[in-house]
């Protein structure tokens, strides 16, 4: 693999990429502005999670109260998870990775 080195001078707007940033807009964005945009980005990525669990559940086949007793947590939580109260983090993010990949191996593995 080659690597290529780029100096980029802020001052020389013709050494900005395609594609990055306009300082003079995120200079004039207020700070409430970006409050409220990292609450839209946090509840988007807790949306995600929540279909993601859901999707790796489905294909499963299993209802939640299966799902939740297969991998032995709290129906309350599949619930949360699929609802978007909730983000998988640690142990259970990586669970229902393996979940999605490998189905047959991580269900063996569990009981």
């Amino acid at each position: 693999m080659k690597t290529v080195r780029v100096t980029i001078d802020p001052a020389v707007p013709e050494s900005l990429a395609q594609g990055r940033i306009d300082p003079a807009r995120v200079d004039a964005t207020s700070e409430a502005e970006l409050v409220r945009q990292r609450a839209a980005d946090d509840a988007e990525a807790m949306q995600d999670a929540a279909k993601f669990a859901r999707r790796v559940r489905k294909r499963l086949g299993l209802s939640q109260a299966e799902f939740a007793e297969r991998i032995d947590v709290p129906l309350d939580t599949i619930r949360n998870w699929e609802q978007g109260k909730r983000c998988p983090t640690g142990a259970a993010k990586a669970l229902l990775k393996v979940l999605d990949r490998a189905p047959e191996v991580a269900l063996a593995a569990l009981h």
